[in-house]
């Protein structure tokens, strides 16, 4: 089945900056057979904090650890060290911008999924794996519809002036996927959940020769999501229960390996592409 069921060509850009190309880590096959996904450069680049990583037996030792290299290497608390220069006119805002990090992006989608954060977060996706957004607000089918125009300008008012943040998304999603191969050595896929009270923002596609129940939908999902781990938590944001077996490889983030950027919820921010998705109520 997974063979049979391809992303259409305004899903995915021709280029990405990973391991694997974008109309592949975006089918339904590697749902099926997913493969680590590493982004170009980044373990090589940051060599010093992942040995550093290595040697902390404790995950609250490698989480502070992180949030400590992230904040020297970026400057995150001396700006002006990393090349900020304010005019005397615009200096309030110029520095609002500047201080936006990973964990502003992080909350600020947690918060509004379609904010401006949002439109950040899902750009950053489309850059990096190369699968494009789908939904911010409304749908997003047309590259000149004044929807993805209004994207467009959130994702640049987004970025405008900041400091290095894909770069630190990028340490992110690499930081996550260390910390999962390394608590759960050989586990390629996860469970997770999602509840909606309606399925317009997901593509229906086709479905194959393989019957189908009305109780399974291949979809293609936003190029990010929010899911959870928890089905009861589902519960609580739609009637319709949205069963996915996510690989590994597609989880960008998951609150609990970053202490006190999200507090008191089994949140997992995933990256999208088409799921064999399980439909309840």
């Amino acid at each position: 089945m997974g063979d049979a069921v391809l992303l259409s060509k305004g899903a995915y850009l021709p280029i990405n900056r990973c391991n694997v190309p974008a109309v592949v880590l975006g089918s339904l096959a590697f749902q099926e057979n997913p493969v680590p996904l590493a982004l170009d450069g980044v373990r090589e680049l940051h060599r010093d904090l992942f040995l550093r990583l290595e040697a902390a037996p404790l995950l609250p030792r490698r989480s502070a650890l992180f949030q400590d290299y992230v904040t020297v290497h970026f400057r995150l608390e001396h700006l002006e060290e990393a090349g900020l220069l304010v005019a005397q006119d615009a200096g309030r805002r110029q520095k609002q911008r500047a201080k936006a990090n990973y964990v502003r992006m992080i909350r600020g989608w947690s918060f509004d999924a379609d904010s401006r954060e949002g439109a950040v977060m899902k750009a950053w996706v489309e850059s990096r794996f190369g699968l494009t957004p789908r939904y911010h607000g409304e749908p997003l089918r047309d590259f000149s519809s004044p929807a993805y125009q209004r994207y467009l300008e959130m994702r640049a008012q987004g970025l405008y002036g900041t400091n290095a943040l894909e770069a630190q998304l990028d340490l992110v999603y690499t930081y996550c996927q260390y910390e999962f191969a390394r608590q759960t050595p050989g586990l390629r896929h996860l469970t997770l959940y999602r509840g909606v009270n309606r399925l317009t923002e997901f593509e229906r596609l086709p479905e194959t020769s393989e019957a189908r129940s009305e109780k399974r939908h291949t979809l293609l999902m936003n190029n990010l999501n929010s899911l959870t781990g928890t089905r009861d938590r589902a519960d609580e944001f739609g009637d319709t229960i949205l069963t996915l077996k996510v690989p590994i490889a597609k989880i960008f983030f998951h609150c609990r390996l970053l202490h006190g950027v999200l507090q008191g919820e089994d949140e997992f921010l995933t990256i999208g592409g088409i799921y064999d998705v399980e439909c309840s109520r």
